[in-house]
């Protein structure tokens, strides 16, 4: 199972693309709030949550995603809820995932990039303490996949999928949604 964490002034693509990937994939996956519900992105689109933080399941999830934009990542990034959830998922070796600018803020600023390649949205790199910046659309380094904003929410997405299904289940979602085919 897959929580996709949503507060307020969150980035509409990139948390939404992920979902829909996975979910094509056959993995279920919960849009959980974290401010409430529902809860209103970046650019005004409200979006209702399948659950809250305090009812998700979210210590026995196989991954956390973070989605970007702002204000919603530091809203993130300041919900102890959060932080302790991505904390122990980092711990036990399972998959948290960030995009945009949820990396240099949330995983950053909580220190889980030392030494790990990541990537970010473009310009905020200096948050990602200790990391190694990678100027890619998505990087994976471990347990650890970071996106670089909207125009690579797909592969982000097809990486999560890699991640979770395999690389075929990932070729079979990619090509379904008509990305990167005849390129």
């Amino acid at each position: 199972m897959v929580c996709v964490l949503l507060a307020e002034g969150f980035e509409e693509v990139e948390a939404l693309t992920p979902a829909d990937l996975l979910r094509r994939a056959g993995v279920e996956v919960q849009l959980v709030g974290v401010t409430g519900n529902p809860v209103r992105g970046a650019h005004g689109i409200a979006i209702c949550t399948d659950c809250t933080i305090d009812e998700a399941n979210v210590a026995n999830a196989d991954m956390i995603v973070l989605p970007g934009g702002m204000p919603g990542t530091k809203h993130l990034y300041a919900d102890a809820r959060v932080t302790a959830a991505v904390q122990a998922q980092y711990e036990r070796g399972k998959y948290v995932a960030a995009i945009c600018a949820a990396p240099s803020v949330v995983l950053g600023g909580m220190g889980l990039l030392h030494a790990k390649k990541a990537t970010c949205y473009p310009g905020m790199e200096q948050g990602m303490t200790g990391a190694i910046p990678v100027a890619q659309n998505c990087v994976v380094d471990g347990n650890i996949i970071t996106g670089r904003g909207v125009g690579g929410a797909l592969d982000f997405s097809c990486a999560l999928v890699a991640a979770l299904c395999g690389e075929d289940k990932a070729r079979e979602v990619a090509e379904a949604v008509v990305h990167h085919v005849g390129k």
